[in-house]
């Protein structure tokens, strides 16, 4: 066999495993997904047929997860290393995104599931990367391409289609500004987010462990404070460990292992097929049925929020290379 031949074997190797690599990248991430869009109505199940009082519920969820990635932690001298690596500033900034992240917009998610429907409460999250590019116009004076701002006002009619008309009669009020409040806190926590993992101040699941102990800390606390606990029957405590085991410290483990292999602008898309997948489940499982224009709006709005992380992703990448 001669040299050429062979580097060109050891080649199509490296490709064939690369692509292989990649794919079970892609199936991981796409499940995770998954899970995360069957949240919605396993967090609908236990507010309604398990009368779960949502700040305790998002409050216990959380908890019980942080305790499982702060095991990890334990268990792995690396992690212990990077954790007492950490300056009091970084603590301090850690525990911010944990408040916001967990405690304001988790917790929000929560009581915004509580008085309205799953497809509605998504619609308004989805909202988010618009108001992240718009806040980076405003405070990091990123300015949004053509292409974006065109994508930004397309999700913008998108909302209104689906909203449209918003008769507060029907819906509650509380829970439209819960959830408005919980969109803001949940592009603060993008940022915040964005800074922490562009400095690689520790591994993934130390950030994620020790944010989200801190917020679920401060959720659960101000759940037992203001809400009554109510009786936990076993299949409660069932969705409230699934939610925390496999939602959670499962889900965000095979993310970050995910994001190792694919590029930025495929997490994106992948993330991008969230809220079809919810009013899918919500049809399904939970009964919520849009009327055409809403489809309309919803498809609008779908496309601008996907195409809209695209391009940052992709505007992110042309500025590292």
């Amino acid at each position: 066999m001669s040299r050429d031949s062979s580097v060109t074997e050891t080649s199509n190797e490296h490709e064939t495993t690369f692509a292989r690599t990649r794919m079970v990248a892609v199936g991981q991430s796409v499940f995770v997904t998954i899970l995360w869009a069957s949240s919605w109505v396993i967090i609908k199940f236990g507010l309604e047929q398990e009368n779960l009082p949502p700040l305790i519920f998002s409050g216990m969820r959380y908890t019980f997860a942080s305790v499982i990635l702060i095991v990890a932690i334990i268990s792995k001298s690396e992690y212990r290393i990077a954790t007492r690596s950490l300056g009091k500033r970084w603590w301090s900034i850690l525990s911010l995104y944990g408040i916001v992240f967990v405690a304001i917009t988790q917790g929000s998610q929560f009581v915004g599931l509580f008085f309205l429907d799953a497809i509605m409460v998504s619609a308004f999250l989805n909202l988010t990367p618009i108001i992240v590019l718009l806040m980076g116009a405003v405070w990091l004076r990123e300015t949004p391409s053509r292409d974006q701002t065109l994508w930004i006002a397309l999700g913008v009619f998108g909302a209104m289609l689906y909203f449209y008309p918003l008769d507060l009669l029907s819906q509650s009020l509380i829970g439209i500004i819960v959830v408005l409040v919980g969109v803001l806190a949940n592009a603060l926590s993008s940022v915040l987010g964005r800074y922490i993992n562009k400095e690689r101040i520790a591994p993934p699941v130390v950030i994620t462990g020790i944010s989200m102990a801190v917020g679920s800390s401060l959720l659960l606390i101000t759940g037992l404070i203001i809400e009554e606990l109510t009786t936990i029957t076993p299949l409660a405590f069932f969705y409230i460990s699934w939610l925390a085991i496999v939602n959670t410290a499962f889900a965000f483990t095979l993310w970050n292992r995910a994001m190792q292999t694919l590029r930025a602008v495929d997490m994106t898309i992948i993330n991008s097929t969230m809220l079809p997948q919810i009013v899918v489940f919500s049809i399904l499982f939970l009964g919520e049925s849009p009327t055409p224009l809403d489809w309309v709006g919803l498809t609008l709005l779908a496309l601008s929020v996907a195409f809209v992380q695209i391009s940052q992703a992709r505007k992110n990448n042309r500025r590292r290379s």
